[in-house]
């Protein structure tokens, strides 16, 4: 990628509130950054795995945020391989919380 480059976002999951994996999207570029955020009021949680898979049948983790604070919290993560697949699942998440989570390449 260039310094020029447009990055391109992608939602993978947009204010979830319970455990659930979003939907497969396409990426076109090896290199991606993924970004995760909680939301509510008081002690929020959530716990969100970006995996990658070429067949669409086995998923591989890509990585994991563990995402923890007071009304809000986020994390990032950077992945550099080749994957035709992508999505988000959250495995975890405290009442009342919403999480959104989305990919730039």
């Amino acid at each position: 990628m260039t310094a020029n480059a447009i990055v391109e976002p992608r939602i993978l999951l947009d204010a979830v509130k319970n455990v659930t994996t979003g939907a497969v999207t396409s990426q076109i570029r090896a290199k991606k950054t993924f970004e995760a955020d909680v939301a509510g009021v008081g002690a929020v949680s959530a716990t969100v795995v970006f995996e990658g898979s070429n067949a669409g049948r086995h998923w591989e983790a890509l990585g994991t945020l563990t995402l923890a604070g007071t009304n809000s919290a986020s994390g990032a993560l950077f992945h550099d391989g080749p994957w035709a697949a992508v999505r988000a699942t959250v495995t975890d998440i405290s009442l009342g919380a919403t999480v959104t989570a989305a990919m730039g390449f």
